[in-house]
């Protein structure tokens, strides 16, 4: 995937400045994409110059004017070509896991602290992320919602999988900082 397909994507339910697509890949996208605002300001300009999106100035009073973006039919056809294709599996980058990978020739507590910290940056990004699906649905239950009242369930299943892979990754640190306790435990007694 793209950066560009992840913009068309946060552009396909209203018009946005280039701010509030940033604000929207904060809250909603970043759960499968990462992107630094001034790579989502450039890469508007770029979907902007091939036609797949279009913008228009607005004129505030007070206030520098913006520019408002909405996706034009090209880069409809963009994501519906994107999404013919098959996709590609992910994978995991990340420095905790080398350093689990590592553990037995690390310092236990410095690893058992890094751990901890995942954990808890794991289950605060778990509850916004429940937050963010209880008022997606709005006082409805999980299957009511998807099955007979959203209009759109796709940004509540990616929200979803976001809150799943990080309470996943809460379990994970959590049975690992178990593990190298019981063993640090077990060498101290040996």
């Amino acid at each position: 995937m793209a950066l560009r397909h992840a913009v068309l994507a946060a552009l396909l339910d209203e018009e946005l400045s280039g701010y509030q697509v940033t604000k929207a890949f904060a809250a909603g996208v970043a759960n499968f994409w990462h992107a630094l605002p001034q790579q989502v300001y450039a890469e508007l300009a770029k979907l902007e110059k091939e036609g797949m999106v279009a913008g228009r100035e607005v004129v505030q009073e007070g206030r520098p004017n913006k520019r408002l973006f909405r996706v034009t039919g090209e880069g409809l056809a963009e994501l519906e070509s994107f999404a013919a294709a098959a996709a590609k599996p992910a994978f995991l980058r990340e420095d905790l896991l080398v350093q689990v990978q590592a553990a037995d020739h690390l310092d236990a507590g410095v690893l058992i602290e890094r751990l901890a910290e995942r954990y808890a940056f794991a289950e605060a990004k778990a509850a916004l992320f429940e937050e963010q699906l209880r008022r997606m649905r709005g006082g409805l239950g999980e299957t009511e919602f998807l099955l007979r009242r959203a209009s759109r369930v796709g940004p509540y299943l990616t929200c979803r999988r976001g809150r799943d892979f990080e309470r996943a990754n809460r379990d994970w640190c959590r049975d690992v900082m178990e593990v190298l306790r019981a063993r640090q435990a077990a060498g101290e007694e040996a």
